[in-house]
């Protein structure tokens, strides 16, 4: 599989998907929790994941073409806004932080920085599942410390501990990730040290800025 970075400007020419129109969800449903520009995304208006970017890593210019076919499940690099790196799963990791999702690599280099991304019509919601590991993503709401609601990937199933709400910023093309099971934003926690540096969690209450801010690339076939 050759990663490929897609421009929305040729996406939204090429493909029939395009990104949620300006009030997608109205503001009367939007949770006291989101801030205004924020609409969840909805299944029938899943956007394609691109990012258009003047500073395109090289592993992820690998090609020009644009892949026009939706994929089920759509494959992804997942990038923080916070610290420019992209997201890896941490299968090496000894327990209990095997499967970690850290913001840590400077470019999208393989399966370690590559996710599934699964739409569930019944709960209007996603489920990410590791290509490192072929596990998907939990919050770990019952660790403690520094770890408490961290993301793992760690699970064979999906259920409630391992579904999110994605959320889109059209003028920002930036998304967000809100946990089901603790109502909490994903969050990158640039300020940690050791081994959880630039770890993710589920523990913001909104979306304040950069920390709960994430760039999408699709992965092209």
């Amino acid at each position: 599989m050759t990663p490929v970075l897609l421009s929305l400007s040729a996406l939204l020419a090429a493909s029939a998907w395009a990104a949620p129109a300006a009030g997608a969800a109205p503001q009367a449903d939007r949770p006291t929790a989101v801030p205004s520009g924020w609409e969840a995304v909805d299944g029938t208006e899943l956007p394609g994941i691109a990012q258009h970017t003047d500073a395109r890593q090289a592993p992820l210019a690998a090609g020009d073409g644009v892949s026009t076919t939706a994929e089920e499940p759509d494959l992804l690099a997942v990038q923080s806004v916070r610290n420019g790196k992209y997201v890896a799963t941490e299968k090496t990791y000894p327990a209990p932080n095997t499967g970690v999702l850290r913001a840590r690599s400077a470019e999208y280099a393989g399966s370690w920085e590559g996710f599934a991304l699964e739409w569930d019509e019944t709960t209007g919601t996603v489920a990410l599942k590791s290509l490192a590991n072929d596990r998907y993503v939990a919050v770990e709401k019952n660790f403690t410390g520094s770890a408490q609601n961290v993301l793992r990937a760690r699970s064979t199933s999906v259920g409630g501990w391992e579904r999110f709400y994605l959320y889109y910023h059209e003028e920002l093309g930036r998304w967000a990730f809100q946990s089901t099971l603790n109502g909490l934003f994903v969050t990158m926690e640039n300020s940690y040290s050791g081994s959880l540096q630039y770890a993710l969690r589920a523990r913001s209450a909104t979306i304040s800025g950069s920390w709960e801010e994430f760039k999408l690339y699709g992965l092209g076939a």
